[in-house]
């Protein structure tokens, strides 16, 4: 039988607790539950992390970088699924490599946002192949409204796909509202006509496990990656 795995969750919002409630069915033992109260506005220290093999953090854009780093110099490689950290992230990659850490970022755990991004890259590389392409293109980026960031990370995932290039090129309405986990619509306009993809996230269950699923997969490995790197889906 495989020895179950140790790991730490920073954050203990609803992600978080999404992700201790599931950890045990899938293989994992948490061994550290860490919310803000917790860190007090600095990273885990080895203490916190409580030998854990792995750490997993869904926190706040403002407190990413420093949870990240300190579970780098702690020895201790981490998932991070916070978004609207963006220009922190060069710094914190470089300090993981410094250390001879891991860290995997993702904008979205779910498989089937990782499919669909792969779908509207697509669509839209069709779209504008057309001799005289009519359709317009928009995403439409609805999540909870609590989500501190919009767009959302996966939007921008998305509007860059779509517009062929590394930056976003294409409109983003985003909508917070109620407990909506997360859906994100790609529409192609036509003047009589319409092409609309939708993803919906009906549980964040499907992003707790994706998070747990990276995180057995980050075990042993050194430097920085994505989920398309989990999934196998880079290149």
């Amino acid at each position: 039988m495989n020895a179950r795995r140790p790991v730490a969750i920073i954050g203990d919002g609803k992600m978080g607790r999404a992700i201790r409630d599931l950890a045990p069915e899938m293989g994992c033992d948490v061994v550290a539950f860490l919310g803000e109260r917790d860190l007090a506005h600095r990273g885990p220290t080895t203490a916190q992390l409580a030998g854990a093999a792995v750490a997993i953090e869904f926190t706040v854009p403002e407190a990413a970088a420093r949870n990240v780093e300190a579970c780098a110099k702690a020895g201790v490689p981490v998932v991070c699924g916070t978004t609207g950290w963006d220009a922190a992230r060069p710094a914190v990659e470089a300090a993981v490599w410094a250390s001879n850490g891991a860290l995997l970022w993702a904008p979205n755990f779910s498989p089937g946002v990782h499919l669909f991004a792969r779908l509207v890259e697509y669509a839209a590389a069709q779209a504008r192949r057309l001799p005289t392409s009519p359709f317009a293109a928009h995403l439409v980026d609805m999540h909870h409204a609590a989500k501190k960031d919009a767009p959302s990370g996966t939007a921008k995932l998305l509007a860059a796909r779509a517009s062929g290039a590394g930056e976003t090129g294409v409109p983003i309405t985003s909508i917070r509202v109620g407990s909506v986990p997360g859906t994100h619509e790609f529409v192609l306009d036509g003047p009589f006509e319409q092409i609309r993809l939708v993803h919906e996230a009906r549980d964040r269950r499907v992003f707790a496990a994706g998070a747990l699923q990276a995180a057995a997969w980050l075990v042993g490995r050194r430097g920085v990656f994505t989920f398309d790197d989990f999934l196998g889906t880079n290149g």
